[in-house]
């Protein structure tokens, strides 16, 4: 009697657990980013060293200055297309917008996944299509955080930094420290490429913070703010939510100009207005 009981109690662990794992892994991923399997309209395969990255590039030959988008966690190069469709009638722009490793069409990688290696293989692509400074990064999310390591380690190469309700050294947890649910969740949730970004997070945010501040680069920073009475906040325990942490990302940044929005945290794709009016803003600026 007591084995049958232990038996049906295990049973009934692993079923609650797995009841509660899949909604969490399923919210998880409602609440990041999107995949889209579809390629990018315009867009085309690259062979850099050796692996295939889908990349979307406008070129100009008389353009003056390029931007260049990197994406949120398994967001893809279509989360932008309003922005870039409106950019492309900007005169003497170039843009460029590509998928990571193991995102959309691009292939995975087994080189690491953490923001040094981002920047690394971005700036490679960058060189590879003849794409050359002065840049406009603009970064959604996580690849916020990807960008300003950009900014911080070639500054001499950056115009101006849009961040889009972007993540910023400090606010992502260690992986040990992220709760078992979570931990579950993505797993079951992501890919192995999207999981070693995710696990690499504070890492590369650590790297961020190792570099010298950038205050003479111009910053724009989209915050989402969203105030309707259904609005409900995504945390998932893997986000330091601690006044110090806020005091510190508030203060990481003190010329730049701040813009709190009402909107999604897909802003490209809801304020992609707010996007377009701090690129042009940046655009406009006099050379450094």
């Amino acid at each position: 009697m007591t084995a049958l009981y232990r038996q049906a109690t295990a049973h009934f662990v692993r079923r609650r657990a797995l009841a509660m794992l899949v909604p969490a892994a399923c919210l998880l991923a409602a609440g990041l980013h999107p995949v889209h399997a579809a390629p990018a309209a315009g867009s085309h395969i690259d062979t850099v060293a050796g692996r295939r990255i889908e990349t979307l590039t406008l070129a100009p030959p008389d353009a003056a200055v390029c931007v260049v988008f990197e994406n949120g966690v398994r967001a893809t190069i279509d989360s932008w297309s309003r922005v870039t469709d409106a950019l492309a009638q900007e005169p003497a722009t170039s843009l460029f917008a590509y998928n990571r490793p193991g995102i959309g069409n691009s292939e995975a990688s087994a080189t690491a996944r953490d923001g040094a290696t981002v920047v690394a293989e971005l700036r490679q692509l960058l060189d590879q299509k003849g794409l050359k400074p002065p840049y406009i990064l603009v970064g959604h999310s996580l690849g916020g955080l990807y960008m300003q390591l950009f900014a911080r380690r070639y500054p001499d190469e950056v115009k101006g930094l849009v961040l889009v309700d972007a993540v910023y050294p400090g606010v992502v947890k260690k992986p040990q420290e992220f709760p078992w649910l979570t931990r579950s969740a993505k797993w079951l949730a992501f890919s192995r490429s999207v999981n070693a970004e995710i696990d690499l997070a504070h890492q590369s945010g650590e790297q961020v913070r190792a570099l010298p501040a950038i205050d003479h680069i111009p910053i724009v920073q989209l915050i989402n703010k969203p105030t309707g009475k259904t609005a409900v906040g995504v945390d998932f325990g893997a986000f330091n939510q601690d006044d110090q942490t806020r005091a510190l990302v508030k203060a990481m940044y003190p010329k730049a100009t701040r813009r709190v929005l009402d909107s999604d945290h897909q802003m490209q794709v809801h304020s992609a207005g707010a996007v377009l009016d701090a690129i042009r803003e940046i655009m406009a600026l006099p050379a450094r």
